[in-house]
């Protein structure tokens, strides 16, 4: 179920804590122990508090267990929080020209998802007019109810706003209903997103 170095008996020492510290470079959720119905020495447990090592301690190896695996799900959690929050996902928008209720600073307008998937948060271009940046997506909506995220066939209401430093765009003047809306993908984070997603099949 999950990998481990090494075995002993007896109370958890500064020597244990150690040891356990040279997987933080490599994989914090391997930089821990499980303590199993034993005693956790005060010099150990500072050590491991200033390193960042992790101890777990139960007298029940069901809990010891337990509290292991939901340390790990916290861990995928906050990469994934982290991810999500740097990664730009490719999608691809058709206006729908009757749905346009906004159009400048913030362009609010209806839309569908042609390709990919638009977030929160995503920068949007107009590949047709030299991938000219429009904003970036604050608010999405679909039956006037908020959502974070929207997939190929879904038609949903974006709020577009500018991006900061910048002229805002319009609608109208600087594309129109004829032009495409696609996210200014980050290849980077992309491929980051990827590598871990691989991580996590792996690692189940």
């Amino acid at each position: 179920m999950f990998q481990y170095s090494g075995l002993r008996i007896g109370p958890v020492v500064k020597k244990d804590v150690m040891k356990a510290s040279t997987m933080l470079e490599h994989d914090s959720q391997y930089a821990t122990i499980l303590a199993f119905d034993v005693k956790i020495e005060r010099d150990a447990q500072d050590l491991a508090d200033s390193l960042g090592v992790k101890i777990f301690q139960a007298d029940i190896i069901y809990h010891l267990f337990d509290k292991f695996m939901a340390y790990r799900e916290e861990l995928k959690q906050k990469k994934r929080d982290e991810f999500k929050s740097i990664a730009v996902f490719p999608c691809k928008l058709r206006i729908l020209p009757q749905y346009v209720f906004n159009s400048r600073d913030p362009i609010v307008v209806g839309v569908i998802v042609e390709a990919g998937i638009v977030k929160e948060g995503t920068p949007i271009c107009v590949p047709s007019k030299e991938f000219v940046d429009i904003g970036i997506v604050t608010s999405i909506e679909i039956n006037h109810k908020v959502i974070e995220s929207a997939r190929k066939g879904q038609e949903i209401c974006v709020k577009i706003e500018p991006i900061p430093g910048e002229a805002p765009k319009m609608f109208g003047r600087h594309f129109d209903e004829k032009d495409f809306l696609v996210s200014k993908v980050n290849y980077f984070p992309i491929i980051r997103v990827k590598l871990f997603t691989r991580q996590k099949t792996l690692n189940l």
